[in-house]
């Protein structure tokens, strides 16, 4: 159990780094987002191989039905990427990420609650919930802002967030989906990844960016998608062992890496009022976190 919980810290670092790299790699919501696509892409052919070449080619088998789920679900979740790094442009890595962390969290612990049939016993209820508003607490104390400096979180901006969001909300209950509940983790991994570059060049194609598969940016970013997809790919598999609620609150701890991140690595500007908040939100995020543990 421990290993597992180990593992649910991956996409934690992997999805909390994703951000910084792309942020100093720079170029356009476009150039990011098929950076991210294309990245996971080459990250889960190398699972794919890695898996076909030790001798246990029966752990990518993966249904018609299944192929073709896991790539929408990976073309949904470009709706949420994209939302984020637009976010990133508007309001900053180090107040996005706490606000996208909220949003998810509500929404994935309720899907998980009312489909899933997770947190089932009043105590873990009880728990859970205790655990999700401490870590909700936390993450919009960090997004909390002086008017006088730096990039603002208006209401636009926080509705924008939210809408696109619903991407996110389809990825990370994916993996329980019933449909899919038999196929294998490897199995459902490459198509979608698959699915978030065919949904990336959708996006600059359909945005009328076709020019940008000629800037180098482009090319750059394929390396925070290669960080995005090594953490998806443990989330995959520390869903499954934990359960959607736990595993995904886990993986939330990300936003202590981003918005600090944000900070020392991109020079995002904080006052000492803010700066207090987020120290503080910070503290609550990683509290609240641990504490799903016990609602396991």
């Amino acid at each position: 159990m421990f290993l597992t919980y180990l593992l649910a810290l991956v996409p934690a670092v992997g999805w909390g780094v994703m951000p910084l790299i792309t942020g100093k790699v720079g170029g356009s919501t476009v150039n990011q987002t098929f950076g991210i696509g294309a990245g996971a892409t080459i990250v889960g052919l190398v699972a794919f191989a890695v898996a076909k070449l030790s001798g246990n080619p029966g752990a990518v088998v993966v249904s018609s039905q299944g192929f073709w789920i896991s790539v929408l679900c990976g073309a949904l979740w470009s709706t949420g990427q994209i939302g984020q790094f637009v976010s990133f442009k508007r309001m900053g890595v180090s107040n996005t990420m706490p606000l996208s962390t909220v949003f998810q969290l509500v929404g994935n612990s309720i899907i998980g609650v009312l489909f899933f049939g997770e947190w089932h016993s009043e105590r873990a209820l009880i728990i859970g919930f205790c655990a999700l508003l401490i870590v909700i607490l936390g993450a919009l104390m960090t997004s909390i802002t002086d008017q006088s400096t730096g990039k603002k979180v208006t209401i636009q901006n926080f509705l924008f967030l939210l809408i696109t969001t619903f991407g996110y909300w389809v990825y990370s209950t994916f993996p329980k989906l019933p449909w899919l509940k038999d196929e294998k983790s490897l199995g459902i991994f490459l198509p979608e990844m698959i699915g978030i570059l065919i949904g990336a060049v959708i996006y600059a194609l359909a945005s009328g960016n076709a020019k940008t598969f000629k800037q180098k940016e482009q090319y750059l970013n394929i390396f925070g998608g290669l960080s995005w997809g090594i953490a998806a790919l443990a989330y995959i598999f520390a869903g499954r062992s934990l359960g959607t609620n736990v595993a995904f609150i886990f993986t939330q701890l990300n936003v202590v890496i981003a918005t600090l991140g944000g900070i020392l690595v991109l020079h995002e500007r904080k006052t000492n009022r803010e700066m207090g908040f987020t120290i503080l939100g910070i503290i609550f995020v990683v509290c609240g976190s641990i504490l799903t543990a016990f609602a396991h």
